[in-house]
């Protein structure tokens, strides 16, 4: 389960009233928290059924979630057709995507495995976005790792996004070969087994 973060406290009002021993007041500001990195590992792919159900729970007690399945389609989803679940679950599938053929024709067609590509860079663009808005609660980018091990998202350009993230919830990867830079940079590791 996901621990709550303190944005839907006060996001107007940055300024808090400090009241010393004299009864004098001064003014603080608050300072921007970011929520912690979790990892989800796991040896084969499609066994993070816990976690939607923890962001479908998390919506519906009210949190703001974006869930991201970035190597998953089969739905021409795409981000102009996300769904929206328990008006406050963002639910996005990449709109052309590797598990909707055979790797047979995506070895033998370039612009098949280019197009499929670049649908998954716009929906990691669309992420760091979003990453870097505040605008969520908790983030859930699904196989954040195979577009990694794959070279469609680079590994640079994923640490400098969670570095500058402004999110005050959680962001939660998941994947089954996690590089050493991110469990070092990981607020918590959890090895899913079957």
């Amino acid at each position: 389960m996901v621990v709550s973060s303190f944005k839907s406290y006060s996001t107007s009002n940055h300024e808090v009233v400090n009241i010393n021993k004299n009864n004098k007041e001064s003014k603080l500001t608050r300072l921007n928290h970011n929520g912690q990195i979790q990892i989800y590992q796991s040896s084969y792919r499609g066994s993070y059924s816990s976690i939607i159900r923890d962001s479908l729970r998390n919506a519906a007690l009210g949190r703001k979630v974006l869930l991201v399945q970035l190597m998953k389609g089969g739905v021409k989803q795409g981000i102009v057709n996300a769904q929206k679940l328990c008006g406050n679950l963002t639910w996005i599938r990449s709109s052309n995507s590797y598990d909707q053929y055979e790797q047979e024709d995506i070895t033998n067609n370039k612009n098949l495995a280019k197009s499929i590509n670049n649908c998954i860079k716009e929906l990691w663009e669309f992420c760091k976005k979003e990453l870097l808005s505040g605008e969520y609660d908790q983030i859930i980018l699904d196989e954040i790792f195979l577009a990694l091990e794959l070279n469609i998202i680079s590994k640079d350009d994923l640490i400098s996004t969670l570095e500058n993230r402004f999110i005050s919830g959680d962001v939660i990867l998941t994947g089954t070969t996690i590089p050493k830079n991110f469990l070092l940079m990981a607020d918590q590791i959890t090895e899913l087994r079957s």
